[in-house]
């Protein structure tokens, strides 16, 4: 019974981001056109300009004190492990599946980074309205909720940026120093592509040839990473100094209307998140057709094996005393091990035109599967945590 009621708990947030996904689907098909390719872009934008960080300073302002950073201390490098072995199982898909060069950057990325903001943002707080929420007081768990879950976004970001985007970057450019072919050419085809090689004068690649300017990765990359991280900072040192905080934190403080702006500009944040993954989902019904051992091997990596690897880690540290005892925590470090595919993946792909259509598909199936496997696993997660 008391298992039941946990599945119940799990499964109801899932169905919420599901209804919003499947309603963001909707408003982008061709027929409605509501939140087209343009529109997500524009959203997507303001999301991580304004959204993002309104929601991450603000609830890491209201939580985050001096003693909370040193428990927290674990959550980089729990995320950190995820991409670690999340990267050697990715290695071990691309060997069984032999997939063209091209796509071998965005399998290692799809198994290494997870979505580690957005859906975060979407389920914890919703698990901790559900009446039969495991963890104690509503209020309390939304409030430290959405703040591990805003920590988890700018570590997660980072990660991927610095990470995933030099993984596709560098398996795009060997793709095209192949011609998207595999190193099995004969010797006269190596002697002739040698001497075209060394007539040539300008930079064997350069981002034009990707079908994107300097200034595009620019724009994606860097300034992407660097508005999470400001975000945080920002939300450590309000919380951190006591000055700062007592005038921005508390129904007496002088400048409470900051904060209080900040927190509604935040609350936008996740319905907004949740449409544009429904809408970004539907061009994999339209995405080429790919090698089904691979999403086969992609949805085993992150959805069993990851999640059982997790629970070994998280266990252990916990018996190391390296994570405190605070149940939400936990299953929160639990819970980054068995979520899908990060979705700014598809932005990079776009970004150096490696494997977006086939990315599409990934995340078609990983999402719609996801739905499955985050019930099972976040109803399993809650039973070992409390």
């Amino acid at each position: 019974m008391e298992l039941f009621r946990l599945f119940i708990t799990a499964s109801i947030p899932v169905l919420k981001v599901l209804l919003v996904t499947a309603l963001g689907s909707y408003l982008a098909l061709d027929r409605v056109n509501i939140l087209g390719a343009e529109t997500r872009k524009h959203l997507n934008t303001i999301v991580f300009y304004v959204f993002n960080p309104a929601l991450v300073s603000s609830n890491l302002a209201k939580t985050i004190t001096y003693d909370s950073m040193v428990k927290l201390w674990f959550m980089p490098v729990n995320i950190l492990i995820t991409f670690i072995i999340g990267s050697i199982l990715g290695w071990i898909v691309i060997q069984f599946t032999r997939p063209p060069t091209h796509l071998r950057g965005l399998i290692l990325g799809c198994c290494a980074a997870g979505n580690l903001g957005n859906l975060l943002l979407i389920i914890i707080p919703a698990v901790c309205k559900e009446k039969g929420s495991p963890f104690g007081n509503s209020g309390a768990c939304y409030t430290y909720g959405l703040a591990y879950a805003s920590l988890s976004m700018a570590i997660g970001a980072i990660y991927l940026w610095s990470y995933v985007y030099n993984i596709v970057r560098i398996s795009s450019r060997s793709s095209k120093d192949t011609g998207g072919k595999d190193f099995s050419i004969s010797k006269s085809s190596r002697e002739s592509s040698i001497s075209d090689l060394g007539n040539r004068t300008e930079p064997l690649l350069s981002s034009k040839e990707f079908g994107v300017t300097e200034d595009d990765i620019d724009h994606y990359a860097l300034p992407r990473t660097l508005s999470e991280g400001k975000a945080e900072l920002v939300g450590f040192a309000i919380g951190i100094v006591p000055q700062i905080r007592k005038s921005l934190i508390g129904d007496e403080a002088p400048l409470r209307v900051i904060q209080d702006t900040a927190s509604l500009l935040g609350e936008g944040a996740i319905p907004t998140l949740t449409l544009i993954i429904g809408g970004n989902l539907l061009k994999g019904l339209k995405g080429s057709g790919m090698q089904k051992s691979i999403i086969l091997g992609i949805v085993l990596a992150r959805y069993i094996a990851l999640p059982l690897t997790g629970m070994l880690i998280v266990k252990g540290a916990i018996r190391l005393g390296f994570v405190h005892s605070d149940p939400l925590y936990q299953f929160v470090l639990l819970l980054q091990f068995a979520l899908p595919p990060a979705m700014n993946i598809g932005t990079i792909t776009q970004l150096f035109g490696a494997g977006e259509s086939e990315c599409s598909v990934i995340m078609l199936w990983t999402y719609a599967l996801a739905s499955i496997s985050l019930t099972f696993w976040s109803t399993f997660f809650m039973w070992l945590v409390v």
